[in-house]
């Protein structure tokens, strides 16, 4: 650093790349709880019975739904309920006058079973909403419009430097239309989100240019895995553990997910009931007698995310005729029969002490 602190720094190198972000997708029960949880702090509990009384009021669509999608028939009635959406009209106004987009990744009839995507009635909204209930009727609001946005296109910039006899390169982005973003801009945590990506935007360079520059030296290290949230741990049973942020991949993976949409939030609020989980602000932490417990399974097959994931894929082909139910409980008696007999052998006498107290 001593050595190139005080010499100019060249530009040799620099491409572009155009890119694009399609609008997130719509609302099923499971997304809408994990966004409920990042932006407003409710529990899975909170949100499902809040999103059901708006679904009582007749203001949002059934909650129970495990799509993102809409049937294509629906969108001729998308016009009207965007004009119902009253205190939304300066996010509504550059979509009018105009053909609202038709995605697929919105309109898809192959995507449907017996419910669609959550979105609002286009029915007014009473009087008698609490702040809990529009909070969260404006999420699925703001969702709704963005999908009628255009994409947000960006440039991918990447710039190669060299001073001295060492090279350099830095990456970044040049926004080139918001569009969708838009729509979200009035948002507290999309707006960290956007200062976090207005951080890699980088100024205009030419090749063959030279100046000063800041050159420093970063100290980082690996940091352990966070705790999960109410929100990441409802996408890690959505996927039966794997790690997955893109949304078309957890898409694909949600027939071997753990639970249904309408089940995840109350197997959640039994492991609190039990004392297995606790949460500590915003974190879920395992209590002792949980730790325990799962020391004392040598069976991993009780313990595997996977497997619960794999009977669930497999109940969803038995419901569409692809597998069939007589062949699944033989599975599941060949595999309790191993498990009984594994653990009738073992004379260890395990015994959970942290239930005990």
């Amino acid at each position: 650093m001593a050595k190139i602190n005080d010499l100019p720094i060249e530009i040799t190198d620099l491409s572009t790349k155009s890119g694009k972000e399609a609008p997130p997708r719509l609302f099923d029960l499971t997304s809408l709880q994990v966004e409920c949880n990042k932006k407003l702090n409710m529990g899975a509990e909170e949100t499902l019975s809040t999103i059901q009384s708006l679904y009582e009021k007749k203001v949002t669509t059934y909650p129970r739904v495990d799509t993102t999608y809409l049937p294509e028939d629906q969108y001729k009635q998308c016009g009207k309920i965007l004009n119902s959406l009253a205190g939304y009209e300066n996010l509504l106004l550059p979509l009018r006058g105009r053909k609202l987009n038709k995605s697929k990744k919105v309109f898809d009839n192959s995507k449907i079973t017996d419910h669609h995507a959550i979105i609002p009635t286009g029915v007014p909204l009473p009087n008698n909403l609490t702040d809990k209930e529009k909070k969260v009727f404006n999420l699925i609001a703001l969702r709704f419009i963005s999908v009628f946005y255009p994409d947000f296109s960006f440039l991918q910039t990447i710039v190669n430097g060299k001073c001295d006899k060492y090279q350099f390169k830095a990456t970044g982005r040049q926004i080139t239309d918001p569009g969708w973003k838009i729509v979200f801009s009035g948002d507290e945590v999309d707006k960290d989100n956007a200062a976090n990506e207005n951080d890699s935007i980088l100024p205009s360079f030419s090749k063959g240019e030279s100046g000063p520059h800041l050159p420093q030296l970063i100290k980082k290290t690996t940091q352990s895995p966070k705790f999960y949230t109410e929100g990441t741990l409802l996408k890690a049973m959505e996927t039966a553990g794997a790690a997955v942020e893109d949304e078309d991949l957890r898409e694909a993976l949600k027939a071997n997910g753990i639970g249904r949409p309408s089940t995840r939030a109350s197997i959640i609020e039994i492991l609190y009931k039990r004392g297995y989980i606790v949460k500590e602000r915003k974190s879920i932490k395992a209590t002792p007698a949980a730790v325990e417990l799962l020391s004392l399974i040598n069976e991993e097959l009780l313990k595997s995310p996977k497997l619960t994931g794999i009977w669930e894929g497999k109940l969803r082909k038995i419901e569409k005729g692809e597998y069939e139910a007589l062949a699944f409980i033989e599975e599941i008696k060949d595999m309790v029969k191993e498990i009984t007999m594994s653990v009738l052998r073992d004379n260890s006498d395990r015994r959970i002490n942290a239930l005990q107290s």
